[in-house]
């Protein structure tokens, strides 16, 4: 069966926000949940379905492969059966985006359906950073290791990240007894209501500080420097995007670092073009090299090839370099080099050159003469590319 759509299953377009992505997913979510459609087997699947494109959406990398790629970008990142999100992972990944306990909200019951309390982690978790990283057609080729440095939040060294002055001046909150979360039970009548909202004096995080770092000022965090090492496979392609995970800002007074997400870019070859996993070269001989045949070298993007040019080449020969292209990203599949010769010709003569050239004009053997059979440019073209 073709799976729909993740943004339209969130009835979002494709430059919406991640606020509006999570606010989509709720109202969805909310709609198809099984505890407001007991036994409804296609609001389960709906509720599965939305569950699924959160998952993909909400994580910038994730989201990124998809819209380059579509499904066949992301496929494997689902989970369950044939990459599907069973519902046990749904209430225990997607729960804590609601605000409140999506497994006893409607009908009471304080746990979760896998007999746990949502539990808060502590601090705010820091957002992802996106840089983006050049690369010459060698460096792509064969893969390289990079140590770059980059410019953002580090943890606080002097109150390891707490933002507290000291051990002692953070407190497990009073409000909500640690838990980050407080309940509260309403009579209704299909009977009690339990909902559970984030705790409004700690934030969420389940302790308070009662004196603040000097250094960060209770951030727990400083603006610097880190250098990062990169390790970028073999076969990237411009557009395409590495993730690092926990290498992005640090997060606020403990929390998660977010991640560094890598835009690959190529820098311009001066003599090589690349078309996929292919390498394109223009060759450009001269006349006599082109009815005598000739033997050059050209460049490569490993080094330099030396080519034969066979007695009578014609201009638009397309010569193939087997092998001699860009590797497939985690793949034993690799591309062709494809020079393409140009028959140079001359633009400015002297007296004696025009006068030779104007008798041989009169030779037969000068007179074009193509083969019947000989394919076209563009036959050779498709020939190359198909």
């Amino acid at each position: 069966m073709t799976k729909r759509d993740y943004y339209e299953i969130l009835g979002i377009s494709k430059t919406s926000s991640a606020d509006e992505i999570k606010k989509s997913y709720r109202k969805v979510a909310m709609q198809y949940h099984p505890d407001r459609n007991p036994g409804d087997k296609a609001a389960e699947e709906k509720f599965k379905e939305a569950a699924e494109a959160y998952e993909i959406l909400s994580d910038a990398d994730k989201r990124a492969q998809y819209d380059r790629f579509g499904h066949a970008g992301v496929r494997g990142n689902g989970r369950g059966p044939q990459g599907g999100p069973n519902m046990e992972d749904i209430f225990s990944q997607f729960g804590d985006i609601f605000g409140e306990d999506i497994f006893g909200s409607f009908f009471g019951g304080g746990q979760s359906r896998g007999g746990q309390g949502t539990q808060r982690s502590r601090g705010t978790r820091g957002s992802n950073l996106r840089i983006k990283l050049k690369l010459t057609y060698e460096e792509i080729a064969k893969g390289v290791n990079k140590s770059i440095k980059v410019k953002k939040y580090v943890s606080c060294n002097v109150c390891g990240g707490s933002g507290a002055k000291d051990k002692g001046s953070v407190q497990t909150c009073a409000t909500c007894g640690g838990s980050g979360q407080v309940r509260k039970v309403t009579n209704t009548f299909l009977g009690q209501m339990q909902t559970v909202t984030t705790c409004p004096t700690c934030g969420g995080e389940g302790s308070t500080i009662t004196a603040k770092c000097g250094n960060c000022k209770g951030e727990g965090r400083m603006y610097g420097e880190e250098t990062v090492t990169i390790d970028v496979p073999a076969g990237v392609q411009e557009g395409m995007q590495l993730n690092i995970s926990g290498k992005g800002n640090a997060g606020e007074r403990g929390g998660m670092p977010g991640d560094l997400i890598i835009l690959i870019e190529e820098e311009q070859h001066k003599e090589l073009q690349r078309d996929g996993l292919n390498v394109i070269h223009d060759l450009h001989i001269s006349f006599p090299d082109a009815v005598f045949g000739t033997q050059v070298e050209v460049p490569t993007i490993d080094g330099r090839a030396k080519i034969k040019i066979p007695a009578g080449t014609q201009s638009g020969k397309i010569f193939r370099l087997k092998g001699k292209g860009f590797p497939a990203v985690n793949s034993y599949e690799k591309g062709d080099q494809l020079v393409h010769v140009n028959i140079w010709t001359p633009q400015n003569l002297s007296g004696d050159e025009k006068a030779a050239l104007e008798r041989l004009s009169y030779s037969n053997n000068f007179k074009p003469s193509p083969d019947k059979n000989q394919r076209t440019f563009f036959d050779k073209m498709k020939e190359m590319f198909s």
